[in-house]
């Protein structure tokens, strides 16, 4: 059977495309078309494909989707974030397999940051 290969590219609405685009180079290093740069060349990985229920607050507002961003370093992304002025959740959640931390662009959209766990 065929199938794909990975996520080819995330794309999303923006009151102000151009801004937003920069802001997601400027604070968590990617790049695109949208800012006038190459695709971002991500880092091999998991990557989690997973609906959730029509009713569920995990999201955030009224969001139909959330963008879930592998990070190294948790803590130091959290903080660099805080750094830049950027909306970002209180608190670190710990799963099994891996840690969580959670932030808003500036339109309002949450995302969540991953630590995969070693081992």
């Amino acid at each position: 059977m065929e199938r794909v290969t990975g996520i080819g590219g995330v794309f999303f609405r923006a009151a102000d495309p151009e801004a937003l685009a920069a802001w997601y180079e400027a604070n968590l290093g990617i790049t695109g078309p949208a800012n006038g740069r190459l695709p971002w060349l991500q880092d091999a990985g998991y990557t989690a494909f997973s609906p959730f229920p029509a009713d569920t607050e995990y999201f955030g507002r009224e969001q139909q989707t959330m963008l879930n961003f592998r990070v190294h370093d948790l803590d130091a992304m959290l903080a660099q974030l805080r750094a830049a002025g950027a909306a970002v959740e209180d608190g670190v959640v710990e799963e099994s397999f891996g840690r969580f931390g959670y932030a808003a662009d500036p339109e309002g959209n949450r995302f969540e940051l991953w630590q995969l766990l070693d081992g």
